[in-house]
């Protein structure tokens, strides 16, 4: 493996289609595409400001790095990206990429990130300012998260979080497979015309929540005062702790509240088959 140390480069592809290659203290000015059509790639303690660095490269980890706000869309169309306790200021990351491992780091300016992309996992990371973060994207595994921005995991496939704050309104919109443990969920109109969603242990707030699910599961969740409106023309089989301020013509299925229900709504609007239990203990 070729090593580069404590240099600099800048303009339109200074490392264009390198291969084996290990970046030590390298600083990436200004410029376009410096690191394109490139496989195998080591970056540590280096600075990137440009834009375009890693698009169409195969095999790349990245540690202790910092991708200035200039170095917007920094990693498209890549493959097999391991980035690891860096520093992102950049907008419009990870795009139309398969295979993505992020650890330790935080993104304060996430502006459409993760769009069109397959087997992702996060751990330990934040992600700010992130309004349609995930769309289209699948195949996706979080541990220790948290999020702040709306319109997230919209057209998601295969979702499993562990232990998150997420704070985005319209999350989960037509999202497929998921699965929430130990998290909490803040926002209106959670998980609309989503498939196959299963909540375990979560916290949620918020109006109108989990509305035209088809399979909703409950297991041992609690709802904020503001949550209201819950499961219309939902499939709901679960089980809440403490109380609910309103439930709304829920289509189907067995949901047991461990409290009480300010307001059960059951009403001509209903949609077939119009069977669904609401038991309070």
């Amino acid at each position: 493996m070729t090593i580069i140390s404590d240099q600099e480069f800048g303009g339109e592809r200074p490392l264009y289609a390198s291969h084996d290659l290990r970046l030590e203290g390298v600083t990436i000015h200004v410029g376009e595409s410096s690191i394109k059509e490139s496989s195998n790639i080591e970056a540590e303690n280096c600075r990137f400001e440009g834009k375009y660095v890693f698009w169409e490269t195969d095999g790349f980890r990245v540690h202790n790095c910092y991708f200035a706000e200039s170095a917007r869309s920094s990693l498209w169309y890549s493959r097999n990206c391991r980035m690891t306790d860096c520093k992102v200021d950049a907008p419009k990351l990870f795009r139309r990429m398969d295979g993505i491992y992020v650890e330790n780091t935080d993104f304060p300016n996430g502006e459409q990130y993760l769009w069109d992309c397959r087997n992702v996992e996060l751990r330990n990371v934040s992600i700010q300012n992130c309004d349609y973060l995930f769309m289209h994207t699948e195949n996706i595994r979080i541990d220790s998260y948290r999020q702040d921005g709306n319109y997230s995991f919209q057209y998601a496939k295969n979702v499993e979080i562990h232990n998150a704050v997420i704070n985005s309104k319209d999350a989960f919109w037509e999202a497929e497979n998921v699965t929430i443990y130990d998290s909490e969920i803040n926002g209106e109109y959670l998980g609309w015309y989503a498939k196959n969603m299963r909540l375990v242990r979560c916290r949620l707030t918020g109006e109108q929540l989990l509305c035209y699910v088809d399979g909703l599961v409950l297991e041992d969740c609690t709802f904020g005062e503001d949550a209201n409106l819950l499961f219309e023309y939902s499939t709901v089989q679960g089980t809440i702790l403490g109380n609910v301020t309103s439930i709304k013509n829920p289509t189907s299925g067995q949901i047991t509240i461990q409290g009480s229900c300010g307001e059960l709504i059951f009403d001509a609007n209903q949609k077939t088959p119009a069977d669904a239990v609401v038991t309070t203990l």
